[in-house]
């Protein structure tokens, strides 16, 4: 009798979203005693699916039950679901707090945070992080936008650590949550669909990343981005600030002088040659930069630092090498979901480029593109279900504009439009969900498709 009464008294905590995020919510949740129901929208990828009928966890998808989620005193949100949902509105309404999966996982652990936020860099940096924090013995976590969700990782590891990849709608979620380290790379437009088109209305979200830091804590920054700096001017920081520049010298953070990056952190010295880095470009010397002043605050050593920040293996889907057929390159950079991804791109080419655009545009700007696009680009194929946009911002640059409708086809076109010595670059400057499932499979459809030209 007892024991049902206990079962009877579980407090419900309902979780909207079941991909990543959310199955690993669910699983932490679960485990620290609450009755929990989660709901999608859409349909469920059956590896979730299948976890969720292993761990016993009620769940529905393609349709949300508001009756069952109004009744929960928490409610767990994907980030990928607007506040202008019907379902959130009436979450709200009734007063029932919505929070992110991050906001949820950390208040069960203890464990040291580091959080990595920008447009632009994300998931290179954190991957560099960790990649270099993990060489030097430490108990590390990669988690965020990558990888295994934050939520299962405190659910079933034991790290001292963790490298969080937050993005603005992670951060909107998250209120008491503290990042020990926080690190800005930059602010470009971007989801600018979700903030009202407003610029200044995503840069709050990221400078969200700084909220209830404390003196004993570290914000690291780009001292050389215009948005950044701005955003910077009305707020105050209660962290230590440790800024990074490829422009200026900088007393305590990191510079470039002549081809060294220069770290220094309160005693804390590192020097090492731009040529040495295995990430090559102006931009990669930025994230390069912030993750170097991370493992600085933590005094790492300089060895290990500099064998790190030599050997590392880029990421998939971002300026990654596909391989070379009759002398034309091929690289896949479907991870470009916005046009400064693009530039950085672009800015990093040292050859002529077939440039493979489109997608799902947010509200593009495409006009920084164009005195690269002109300098560079020989041909654009574009690789999307609607690309007037594309043909109205470079059909006074570029002679040959093409649409192609599956990554096969960009492949087959950009591969005769170009000739020895060329680079076929995909970096789409758009979101991927007209023609794929997400930029990770538009970047695996293309890689197929370079491998049976």
């Amino acid at each position: 009798m007892d024991k049902r009464i206990k079962m009877e008294s579980k407090k419900l905590i309902a979780i909207l979203g079941a991909g990543e995020s959310g199955v690993g919510a669910a699983y932490l949740a679960q485990q620290q005693g609450y009755d929990v129901f989660v709901s999608d929208f859409g349909g469920i990828a059956d590896n979730y699916k299948q976890q969720l009928q292993d761990w016993n966890i009620r769940f529905e998808e393609k349709q949300h039950t508001e009756d069952e989620i109004l009744k929960a005193v928490e409610v767990i949100k994907s980030p990928g679901i607007p506040e202008k949902a019907p379902v959130v509105k009436k979450i709200k309404e009734k007063g029932i707090p919505v929070i992110s999966e991050i906001e949820f996982a950390g208040r069960y652990t203890q464990a040291k945070i580091i959080g990595i936020t920008g447009s632009n860099g994300k998931t290179t940096t954190a991957s560099l992080t960790y990649h270099i924090l993990k060489n030097a013995g430490l108990n590390v976590g990669l988690a965020g936008n990558i990888g295994k969700s934050f939520a299962y990782q405190v659910a079933t590891e034991k790290f001292d650590l963790y490298v969080l990849e937050l993005s603005s709608f992670m951060l909107d979620d998250m209120f008491s949550f503290k990042v020990d380290i926080a690190v800005l790379l930059n602010i470009t437009p971007d989801h600018l669909d979700r903030y009202d088109y407003k610029l200044e209305n995503y840069a709050a979200s990221k400078f969200r990343i700084s909220q209830n830091q404390t003196a004993v804590d570290y914000f690291i920054y780009c001292a050389d981005d215009p948005e950044t700096i701005k955003g910077m001017e009305g707020r105050s920081f209660a962290a230590q600030q440790l800024p990074f520049s490829i422009e200026k010298k900088i007393e305590q953070g990191a510079y470039l002088e002549q081809d060294n990056i220069v770290i220094n952190t309160h005693q804390q010295h590192f020097q090492m040659s731009i040529n040495e880095l295995a990430l090559q470009g102006k931009h990669n010397i930025y994230n390069t930069m912030a993750s170097g002043i991370v493992a600085k605050v933590l005094e790492l050593r300089n060895p290990s630092m500099r064998e790190s920040m030599g050997n590392f293996k880029s990421i998939e889907h971002r300026l990654e090498s596909v391989g070379k057929i009759s002398g034309i390159s091929f690289i896949n950079d479907s991870k470009a979901t916005n046009v400064n991804s693009t530039w950085y791109a672009l800015e990093s080419m040292t050859s002529d480029v077939i440039l493979i655009l489109g997608g799902v545009d947010k509200g593009n700007d495409y006009s920084m593109l164009k005195d690269l696009v002109k300098q560079k680009v020989k041909a654009i194929v574009c690789l999307g279900k609607d690309n007037r946009r594309i043909h109205e911002a470079f059909e006074d640059v570029v002679d040959v504009i093409v649409n192609t409708h599956s990554a096969q086809e960009a492949a087959q076109v950009s591969y005769h439009l170009a000739t020895k010595g060329d680079t076929v670059l995909l970096s789409p400057a758009c979101a991927s969900f007209d023609l794929f499932k997400n930029y990770e499979d538009r970047g695996r459809q293309f890689k197929q498709a370079v491998r049976e030209l």
